[in-house]
């Protein structure tokens, strides 16, 4: 009977040399793939867990998957982006975070958290050529790195869109935007969508309860919208965490600051992982939220979780005419009556988003509920918060 591999082990057998770092002195090396920015000694590991210093080398992750999942594209949640398309989303394991109320902390927090293999997380092996042959045999338009954090794993990431791209697929990250100028320089020739979690707008609540800090996400943001990324932004709205209407406005007013046209979500928390005493985000605190991006100037904001509890704020407008674009509820497209080259039917005007897919018919309309694929540590996922 061979050995019993713990799941570092396992890891370790499916890493390969990194691109996003530098050698330093004896033997040190820099990560770059995220804005801990690790300065990592032989034999040690970064604070992802996954990304490790063997003989000066940074080895990183490669060749395998924590979960798969066939999703709505409204899931990550893109909606300006090929409304009803079916995403493949992909995650690996490990986070550059360690968020009290993560949803996705089975796959996020192995290896840091005892408690993560034992509920299931493990490595399944997939090529990055045998993943994009899944995403086409199961007619996706997008491949997502979803689940765990994109950014420390982007070597990969950038493997499996290169040939994404070869299929005319749509490529995207849905990250905790804790990014650096080299791994968005790295991956902005392969990565079409980018949404980030903006999950507070105080530090100290970065730093207690998620293992970071601001700044390195609001610099990201507004890189990511310089470099041309389609960008939304999501901010979960926990109770007694970051729901009061002061912070709320501060992240409205921030991301107007860098574009009007940046879709806004607000999504409801549930209890999950180390914040179980919390309750529900009410819809009326959604609705609120709602109001206080468009008083702040937003084009587009929408409330998410409570799918046929928050009123029309799932669906698109058009900021100038007002005219229904797109109708939701939850992860269903009821109706999209975008035109062919992303303008508003009633008055012309262009509305800001990735409408169509190279090489394919824009605005296939597919409704779907979520289709599992592989291990159960992924049968309940939901987009990385």
């Amino acid at each position: 009977m061979p050995p019993f591999l713990t799941l570092e082990q396992l890891l370790q057998q499916r890493s390969a040399e990194g691109t996003l770092y530098e050698k330093l002195s004896e033997n040190r090396v820099q990560c770059h793939a995220c804005a801990h920015r690790c300065k990592i000694p032989e034999g040690k590991k970064g604070i992802c867990k996954v990304r490790y210093n063997e003989k000066g080398i940074l080895q990183v992750p490669r060749n395998y998957v924590g979960g798969l999942q066939v999703d709505p594209i409204e899931k990550k949640p893109f909606f300006h982006a090929l409304p009803g398309a079916k995403a493949f989303s992909f995650g690996m394991l490990g986070c550059d975070y360690h968020c009290d109320y993560c949803q996705n902390w089975i796959t996020s927090q192995a290896l840091r958290d005892p408690a993560s293999e034992e509920s299931g997380a493990s490595p399944q092996d997939l090529t990055a050529k045998g993943l994009v042959a899944l995403a086409v045999e199961q007619k996706c338009q997008v491949v997502t790195s979803t689940y765990n954090e994109p950014l420390i794993t982007s070597e990969w990431a950038v493997e499996i869109f290169k040939l994404a791209r070869e299929k005319n697929l749509v490529t995207s990250y849905v990250s905790n935007g804790n990014a650096t100028k080299e791994v968005l320089e790295f991956i902005r020739p392969w990565v079409d969508l980018y949404k980030v979690d903006l999950k507070a707008f105080n530090d100290k609540t970065y730093r207690r309860n998620l293992g970071g800090t601001l700044l390195p996400v609001l610099e990201t943001i507004e890189r990511l919208k310089a470099m041309g990324f389609w960008l939304e932004i999501v901010t979960l709205v926990v109770p007694g965490l970051n729901d009061s209407e002061k912070e709320l406005a501060d992240i409205a007013h921030f991301i107007a600051s860098v574009s009007k046209d940046i879709p806004w979500h607000v999504t409801a928390f549930h209890p999950d992982y180390k914040m179980e005493d919390r309750v529900w985000t009410d819809p009326g605190k959604l609705n609120v939220s709602y109001e206080i991006g468009k008083s702040a100037g937003l084009n587009f904001v929408y409330s998410g979780n409570r799918p046929g509890e928050v009123g029309t704020t799932e669906n698109t407008y058009c900021p100038s005419c007002r005219e229904l674009l797109v109708e939701r509820q939850g992860f269903q497209i009821r109706q999209n009556k975008m035109g062919q080259e992303g303008k508003c039917p009633g008055c012309s005007v262009p509305i800001p988003g990735v409408w169509k897919t190279p090489g394919r018919e824009p605005n296939q309309v597919i409704s779907l509920e979520a289709t599992p694929l592989a291990s159960k540590a992924t049968a309940n996922m939901l987009p990385a918060n």
